[in-house]
């Protein structure tokens, strides 16, 4: 694999452009250091130039929302015919966005918690404080407020009194015009990595997430010391073979590729609730998806250069 050399996108223009930087470089050097030859580009203006002058062997995208999440980028490489590790363009769309992805695997009978889903010109046009109303007598409290698309839980809020709706619904519009609102589920948060293999996708072992101040938000997720992580997750074997069993079932039926991560609740009876899937996992120190392969006894660079040759035979 040492004569590869490979693009690794990352940065971009989305609200996770600073996560995607540092996804991009721990990538890289994961990649480097298994022999490939790596460049680092960001989503600009100079990509388009630099795909058709240079032509990597391969990309892979370390991008965090926006387009390198919802198909953009990856229609791009296909019309350049560029080989890339991850998921097709009409794929990422479906997973890009909750409440279709929630509702087809609720459809294939998967467990995700009932939900609704609430533009911003609904409030402008029916009043505030009616449509919040209804919300709480539909899916009761607490409830967990987030864009419907987007990712690094960049304006996701739990509220569990009525009266920090107004502004938990506005921190979420902020970040979109969209907002997905779920009944929230009190237990046990896990992320279970999934990889493509010689025989289909296999999940990896779930991580555990404890957040020192109970919301696994973006600061709990991006600051060293603010959330504790088991790898693997403290579960039962049944338990734990159930959440491996759901991710593989996500990425399956909403037609992934490669390598995804599914979030998961597990309730006090032992349910797992399916609560959104990522086709570009974080890389971070702190990301889940590196702490599930060092768990699985696999190096990052390994990995992604396996992956890099996987996409390479498609072609």
């Amino acid at each position: 694999m040492s004569d590869r050399w490979v693009a690794v996108l990352a940065g971009g223009l989305s609200h996770e452009r600073d996560v995607s930087l540092r996804s991009g470089r721990r990538l890289s050097a994961a990649l480097r250091s298994v022999g490939m030859t790596v460049a680092e580009w960001d989503a600009d203006s100079r990509l388009l130039s630099r795909i058709e002058q240079e032509r990597p062997d391969a990309v892979v995208v370390a991008l965090h929302g926006g387009e390198g999440e919802n198909g953009a980028v990856q229609s791009v490489l296909d019309m350049y015919g560029i080989p890339y590790v991850g998921t097709d363009p009409r794929a990422c769309r479906r997973a890009w966005d909750k409440p279709t992805a929630k509702a087809e695997l609720a459809r294939s009978g998967l467990t995700t918690p009932d939900w609704v889903v609430l533009p911003h010109a609904t409030f402008r046009e029916l009043g505030a404080q009616s449509v919040l109303d209804a919300l709480v007598a539909k899916l009761g409290l607490p409830l967990m407020l987030k864009p419907d698309q987007g990712g690094s839980a960049l304006g996701a809020r739990v509220v569990r009194e009525a009266a920090d709706l107004p502004s938990a619904m506005v921190g979420a519009l902020s970040y979109g015009d969209t907002v997905l609102v779920e009944k929230y589920i009190e237990g046990t948060e896990v992320a279970i990595g999934v990889l493509d293999g010689p025989d289909g996708p296999e999940a990896l072992p779930a991580v555990q997430i404890e957040a020192t101040n109970g919301v696994y938000d973006y600061t709990a997720r991006y600051t060293a010391g603010l959330t504790t992580y088991r790898a693997p997750a403290e579960l039962s074997p049944e338990t734990a073979a159930a959440a491996g069993e759901l991710a593989v079932a996500a990425h399956r039926l909403l037609g992934l590729r490669d390598v995804s991560r599914t979030d998961a609740i597990i309730d006090r009876d032992g349910t797992v609730h399916f609560l959104e899937v990522n086709v570009s996992p974080g890389l971070t120190e702190t990301s889940l998806l590196p702490m599930a392969i060092e768990a699985a006894g696999r190096s990052l660079g390994d990995v992604f250069a396996t992956l890099v040759e996987r996409a390479i035979s498609r072609t």
